[in-house]
């Protein structure tokens, strides 16, 4: 479940890099604060987004604790890892992203926000590397995941072949 849920999450962040971010780049100003509006709205407003979100940390934290309790410290480490990686994310995303929403949205309509140029410009300048960190951090927790899998595989192959 935690690889599920962190590729999912990493295929998200990524596409906002490669086609979401790049593709709004190209609207005037206007449209792009309306439509950075409500995908925001959208996602906020998202029980399945948010179950995902948490998800992954929950289950690689929980994932961790039980490879450290059967003593498998070579599953547990990578999982520690992926843990510290999405945790970063989660942390990101509170103290950066959310804030830079809110205050996207405390616009109201771009059509009558005043300084929308500058505004814009600052969200850009901030929330697109923001995402981009986001996105390595998903995937590097991703991988760690994947190398815990491997570990885990090789942990219990023994005693399947009893």
């Amino acid at each position: 479940m935690s690889a599920l849920c962190t590729g999912l999450m990493a295929g998200l962040f990524f596409a906002y890099d490669i086609s979401v971010m790049p593709g709004l780049a190209e609207l005037d100003d206007r449209a792009y604060a309306a439509a950075m509006q409500r995908f925001n709205a959208v996602i906020d407003g998202s029980a399945l987004f948010g179950l995902v979100f948490l998800a992954s940390l929950a289950s690689t934290v929980a994932s961790a604790v039980l490879a450290f309790r059967r003593k498998w410290r070579a599953v547990a480490l990578p999982l520690v890892a992926a843990a510290c990686c999405y945790t970063a994310v989660l942390v990101i995303t509170v103290a950066i992203n959310l804030p830079l929403n809110a205050e996207l949205a405390a616009l109201g309509d771009p059509a009558t926000a005043r300084d929308l140029p500058e505004v814009i410009d600052d969200f850009k300048s901030v929330w697109v590397p923001v995402n981009i960190l986001r996105t390595v951090l998903c995937v590097l927790s991703l991988g760690a995941l994947c190398s815990a899998l491997v570990r885990y595989g090789r942990a219990t192959a023994p005693l399947r072949r009893v």
